[in-house]
C-alpha cells in the first residue's frame, strides 16, 4: 500500500508542480482527506466494494465542487482504480514532498510550563538563521520534562530537560553500584 501511495502522490505532485498549483493542491488534498476522515459515511461509499467505480467517481464529482482540475482527477482516479483507502498516505507523503520543496522544517519546542511566545520565536528564529530554512514551529507543554527544554528539529532532538538529566544521573549511580 506504501508503494502505491508514493506512485500516485508523486504523480500529483509533479503535475502540480508543473502548472505552478502546488500550494493550492497541497490545500485541497488536505481539505479533502480531513473531511473523508471525519465522514463514517463517506468512508463506506469511498471504501466500500459495493458501489462501482463509476459510481464512486459520480460521487467524487459531486462531493468535490470548485476544486483544482488535478484533484479530482486524481481522486476520481483513486476511485475508479479502488485505491482509495491510500488517500490518507498519499496525503502524507504528498506533504512531505511539499515540506521539502518550501525547505520547511518542523521543530517542536518542549517544556514544563507555558513559555513565553517570544522566547520560542526566537528559538525558531535561530534555527532558521543556522538551517537556512523555513522553520514550522509548534510549542507544547509537558509536565513531566520536570523543567529545562527539549527541541526536537526535524528528527533530531536536543533534550536539556530536568527529567532527562535525572535518568542520566541515575544510570551513572546504577553503574556505579
Amino acid at each position: 500500500m506504501e508503494e502505491i501511495a508514493e506512485v500516485y502522490a508523486r504523480a500529483l505532485f509533479e503535475a502540480a508542480q508543473d502548472d505552478d498549483v502546488l500550494d493550492r493542491v497541497h490545500d485541497e488534498l488536505g481539505e479533502f482527506a480531513d473531511a473523508l476522515d471525519e465522514d463514517r459515511n463517506l468512508q463506506v461509499f469511498l471504501f466500500s466494494p459495493y458501489f462501482s467505480s463509476e459510481e464512486k467517481k459520480q460521487g467524487v464529482r459531486r462531493i468535490v465542487t470548485d476544486a483544482d482540475e488535478r484533484i479530482l482527477n486524481f481522486l476520481e482516479l483513486l476511485a475508479e482504480r479502488h485505491r482509495m483507502p491510500a488517500l490518507f498516505r498519499a496525503r502524507r507523503i504528498f506533504d512531505g514532498l511539499w515540506a521539502e520543496e518550501n525547505k520547511l522544517l518542523p521543530v517542536n519546542v518542549t517544556s514544563a510550563t507555558e513559555l513565553d511566545q517570544g522566547l520560542v520565536d526566537d528559538i525558531g528564529k535561530r534555527i532558521a538563521d543556522q538551517t537556512g530554512r523555513q522553520v514550522e514551529l509548534s510549542s507544547t507543554v509537558d509536565p513531566d520534562v520536570l523543567g529545562g527544554l527539549r527541541v526536537q528539529v526535524g528528527n533530531m532532538v536536543l533534550d536539556a530537560t530536568v527529567r532527562n538529566r535525572l535518568e542520566q544521573l541515575r544510570k551513572q549511580v546504577a553503574k556505579a553500584a
